[in-house]
């Protein structure tokens, strides 16, 4: 179990570091912070370690990577995404995070907490205390400063001693400068003639991993002798420079920035231009995104290719195959140098907010084909560009004019709502709203989308509120959408109540006016949801079928799959109360193939409601017990168990009875709890019946 992908090289050296990361983990103290400068290789050392350990957590091995993230009161959101939790729950996501721990025996590697160090510390500290079998490896330019914290301190590789180039003992700087280089230069070898030139390109560059790794992708482009010449050119110069970029020790300054800054300095113009603009991207980036962020005159568009390869061919930029398509990333200290050099180019505010455009228009083009044939590619494509769209919001909400942040969080709510970000998506709106106060368009869309997702966490409190502030500001400006956004969300929120009978009559309205619509809406599908599972709780069975039917159809017309899902979902259900279990399994089956496929964790679960109960139901007792153990690791993470609502929580009770009183309560508890037990993509092919 866990989430860690294989490294694409081996870790050279570091046998006593892996001994010592054990013996710290299992011995001193259940939180060990690898420290060291920057480009020493922590975070190498940390996924070597964390791999080295995994048969010693039976519950896994999860890395949370934190270069991407400003905000350190998301730090608990993104913990939950890489486990993977549902952000759709209305507690403290650390306590849910802890909850979640709380029995099991997991590692947890915090990569890159130095920016976050203060935020890390308490997180670290709760989830400690909460669950004893749980550790944890951070990593950080600095000690996260808790009194029962470990740090171990990473330095750079071993080098031969000063007057020895020609001894052959360990040196696994010069062996990790060779491998390299051979990836640079095939065929390259260590030999008697080139060793001493190698021993002493380690040594100038301090056996500091990241300098070495740069240093051997300019072999490329020339003979060693070159490289050695050139770069102790660099160093006499830098010697008498007060220039100091990174807190680490003055040699080991010098050693970063002398092979960082003649990497940059042997590009071409355009490539550091390329470079120092690529630094506003958080985390990956797509062709695309460099295309419409950083062209211009200075830099053509049909160039950008060219110059992204070329530094990708340097090492400056890493590619990355991915399901969407290929992607690019820069270490975080390579980043840190360009973003130093963007500001000295005086072009860092053009290029944030042209990143910000870039990532308004992405959510914009998605937003408007959401409820289309292409829903999948989006969520692939949203979810990728997750770090971007962070930054982009972070940087919306530091200026202090303008509706860029609230244009930006509801336009995102497809992604927050219908891809498990609910919490995450309250949270940006939430302080977007509070950034730009005055009537508008763009506020009314943010407050129906906020009361959307505020109902979806079981608040139909606070879901009111907010709809009924956007249909006074839709009456306002006399805009009849907003009208109809805000009575949809006031539905969803009478439904949380259990007020099924008004949610219906608030949404019959709407649902007529989708049958002269051209384009499918999340408000007209969503009532007609509203007043199927009116029918119903009602017992009109066929009038349920019937708008569920014609929702379903609708959907399918559209090649839309997340509101048909629900629709399959309703189907299932009012199956189920009518007593035709296979009909209910096969429509619950086809709902969760589609919420797993969004990550939708919440109709996940719903559905596994109903499959477990359709089980039962067909007399696989057995099956359904383990199937409510699945369902209920997801309830636990989220707002409320089957969205408070009476109904259906009475229905789950009786499953749960029904299940116990066939299998008797000894073998009901040991099924649950080898559900509750199993993991979360296991578990799902097994309700699937993969």
């Amino acid at each position: 179990m866990g989430n860690l992908s294989v490294p694409r090289t081996r870790l050279v050296g570091r046998a006593d570091e892996l001994a010592s990361v054990e013996d710290l983990l299992f011995r001193r103290s259940r939180l060990v912070t690898l420290t060291g400068v920057a480009g020493v290789g922590k975070t190498r050392l940390a996924l070597a370690a964390a791999e080295a350990l995994r048969t010693r957590f039976r519950d896994g091995v999860w890395l949370v990577e934190l270069s991407p993230l400003t905000d350190g009161a998301l730090l608990a959101h993104v913990i939950a995404e890489a486990l993977p939790l549902a952000d759709q729950t209305t507690r403290p996501v650390i306590d849910v995070v802890a909850e979640y721990l709380a029995g099991r025996e997991a590692l947890l590697v915090l990569d890159t907490c130095e920016h976050l160090a203060d935020a890390c510390a308490l997180a670290a500290e709760a989830l400690l205390r909460a669950a004893p079998g749980l550790r944890i490896l951070a990593t950080s330019r600095c000690r996260l400063g808790l009194t029962a914290e470990e740090a171990l301190t990473v330095e750079p590789l071993p080098m031969p001693m000063p007057g020895n180039e020609t001894a052959t003992g360990p040196a696994d700087a010069l062996t990790l400068l060779t491998e390299r280089a051979a990836e640079a230069v095939p065929g390259f070898t260590l030999t008697d003639a080139n060793r001493p030139d190698l021993v002493r390109l380690c040594r100038d560059l301090d056996g500091l991993p990241l300098a070495i790794e740069l240093a051997a992708a300019r072999l490329r482009e020339m003979s060693l002798p070159e490289l050695v010449a050139r770069l102790d050119d660099r160093l006499a110069v830098l010697g008498d420079s007060d220039e100091v970029v990174y807190d680490a020790d003055p040699p080991r300054h010098q050693a970063l920035r002398t092979a960082i800054g003649w990497s940059h300095e042997l590009c071409t113009p355009a490539e550091r231009l390329l470079w120092a603009r690529l630094s506003v991207f958080a985390g990956s980036f797509d062709a695309e995104g460099v295309r419409q962020v950083c062209a211009d005159d200075r830099l053509a568009p049909d160039a950008l290719p060219g110059l992204l390869c070329g530094l990708v061919e340097k090492s400056i930029v890493t590619w990355l195959p991915a399901v969407t398509g290929e992607r690019y990333r820069m270490l975080d200290t390579i980043r840190e140098y360009g973003g130093q050099w963007l500001r000295a180019v005086g072009e860092e505010v053009t290029l944030r907010r042209r990143h910000r455009d870039h990532c308004l228009l992405l959510a914009r083009r998605a937003e408007d084909a959401w409820l289309g044939p292409d829903q999948y590619a989006w969520h692939e494509r949203t979810t990728a560009e997750h770090d971007n769209l962070r930054a982009a919001l972070e940087f919306c909400l530091e200026e202090p004019a303008g509706r860029t942040a609230t244009e930006l969080a509801w336009t995102l709510w497809f992604f927050w709502h219908c891809c498990g970000f609910t919490r995450e998506g309250a949270h940006y709106l939430e302080r977007a709203l509070a950034h730009d106060v005055e009537p508008s368009l763009p506020r009314a869309r943010a407050l129906w989308a906020s009361s959307l997702l505020l109902a979806t966490l079981g608040d139909a409190d606070a879901a009111e509120r907010d709809a009924l502030e956007c249909a006074a500001v839709g009456d306002l400006l006399g805009d009849e959408e907003t009208i109809g956004r805000a009575r949809s969300t006031a539905a969803f929120a009478l439904v949380i109540r259990g007020e099924t009978e008004q949610a219906g009559v608030l949404s019959r309205d709407l649902f007529d006016g989708h049958r002269c619509q051209a384009r499918l809406t999340h408000p007209t599908l969503a009532a007609g949801l509203f007043i199927a599972h009116g029918y119903t709780r009602q017992g009109r069975f066929g009038s349920a079928v019937a708008v569920l039917e014609h929702l379903r159809a609708d959907c399918e017309r559209h090649g839309e799959k997340w509101m048909r899902a629900y629709a399959d979902y309703l189907l299932a259900r009012t199956e189920l109360v009518r007593g035709d279990h296979e009909a209910a399994r096969r429509h619950s089956l086809a709902a969760l193939e589609v919420k797993r496929r969004l990550n939708d964790r919440l109709g996940t679960a719903m559905c596994l409601d109903v499959i477990a109960a359709a089980a039962v139901a067909a007399g696989h007792a057995e099956r359904g017990a383990r199937l409510l153990g699945l369902a209920q690791q997801q309830w636990n993470t989220l707002g409320q168990p089957q969205l408070g609502l009476p109904e259906w929580v009475a229905e789950r009770e009786k499953c749960e009875r029904d299940a116990r009183g066939a299998i008797g309560p000894g073998a009901y508890e040991a099924a649950y709890d080898e559900g509750r037990a199993l993991a979360w993509d296991t578990g799902i092919a097994y309700a699937l019946g993969h």
